[in-house]
């Protein structure tokens, strides 16, 4: 992997200093707009290909892409050298987080939760919430392991193999745990997210690296971009919320009990994965990363999914909204406390 230095913390902007305050205010932005301005939502909402919401690709895109400056493709090979986060993110992704996922959701929804909620409305919530399990991160992780130092190539590579795996393995695990045979995923989904979301941005980074030449050059560029990235996250978070301001707002006690389970899981897949890595004595620049796209979310192909099989204000929508309500303090918080656990992992590779 890279040799370089990691960025002095001290050079984090405003942006990411106030992420957390910037971030509550892009809830609150986009609840107040759902519920004032419904039309102006709707308009932004119908903008879409393939389920894809192409105004939230646009934002998403612009989180990625100062990320994807810092990738040295000729680095690639040696993730090959280092196979211990890659293979820690494989099995907390395919073999662990949607079973206890689903796990979580019967147990909340089927049996804690019970008196509270319409045995239906509990069903759709489990629903969504395994469609948020089984589909690990592929574009917030980028901003996730920018704000932990993590190592933009490795963590493109782990994105990338768990892309070609999700196309294969989606299917066959939502359908096992949600008990349906003939669940219809959007394949064209899928494949324009992993264009939109890793290989444009990629080959935009990759011509931007070739263009600018030196590394002195590289780096100051990328600084002068790199407030884009939270910029399209604040974005993204605020419409997300404003698609679904409405019923937020006047299911506040719902929203809670679909966050437990998804928080419980949150803290216990960054814990497993995080642990492993520092059992396995994997450098911190990998070990954050591989560690946050088990715990992040490809919310944006769980509420598609969630959207075509239930309908837009089913109760299995709604609790894949409620998972990136949750997600952002959530991840938050973990990339705090990474940072502050990076001396208790090696900086170079164990052998």
């Amino acid at each position: 992997m890279t040799d370089a230095p990691d960025p002095d913390p001290a050079a984090l902007g405003p942006f990411e200093r106030w992420l957390t305050l910037w971030v509550a205010l892009a809830m609150l932005a986009g609840l107040v707009v759902g519920n004032l301005a419904p039309g102006l939502v709707g308009a932004v909402a119908g903008a879409e290909v393939a389920s894809i919401n192409l105004v939230v690709a646009v934002l998403i895109w612009a989180m990625v892409y100062p990320m994807m400056i810092a990738v040295d493709l000729g680095a690639v090979a040696g993730v090959w050298k280092q196979p211990r986060g890659l293979l820690i993110t494989l099995a907390v992704n395919w073999l662990v987080k949607p079973f206890t996922m689903a796990l979580l959701a019967v147990l909340f929804f089927e049996h804690v939760f019970a008196a509270w909620i319409d045995p239906e409305d509990a069903q759709q919530y489990i629903a969504g919430l395994i469609l948020l399990g089984a589909a690990p991160c592929t574009a917030m992780v980028f901003v996730w392991s920018q704000l932990t130092r993590g190592d933009a190539t490795y963590t493109l590579v782990q994105v990338s193999v768990n892309d070609l795996i999700m196309v294969v393995a989606f299917t066959p695990i939502v359908a096992l745990l949600l008990g349906v045979t003939d669940i219809v995923v959007p394949w064209q989904t899928l494949i324009l997210a992993t264009v939109l979301y890793v290989v444009l941005p990629l080959a935009a980074g990759l011509l931007t690296r070739r263009m600018l030449g030196s590394p002195a050059a590289i780096d100051a560029f990328g600084r002068r971009v790199k407030p884009w990235s939270v910029t399209g996250l604040i974005a993204t978070v605020a419409i997300l919320f404003g698609l679904q301001g409405e019923v937020i707002l006047d299911r506040p006690l719902i929203i809670a009990l679909i966050a437990v389970p998804i928080i419980i899981q949150s803290y216990g897949i960054f814990a497993l994965a995080y642990g492993a890595a520092w059992v396995m004595k994997v450098p911190h620049r990998i070990a954050a990363p591989c560690a946050m796209i088990g715990t992040s979310n490809f919310f944006e192909l769980a509420v598609a999914v969630a959207i075509s099989l239930f309908g837009l204000n089913s109760g299995a929508a709604l609790a894949t909204v409620v998972g990136v309500l949750v997600e952002v303090p959530v991840m938050l918080t973990l990339v705090a406390f990474a940072n502050r656990t990076r001396a208790r992992f090696p900086e170079r590779p164990q052998p």
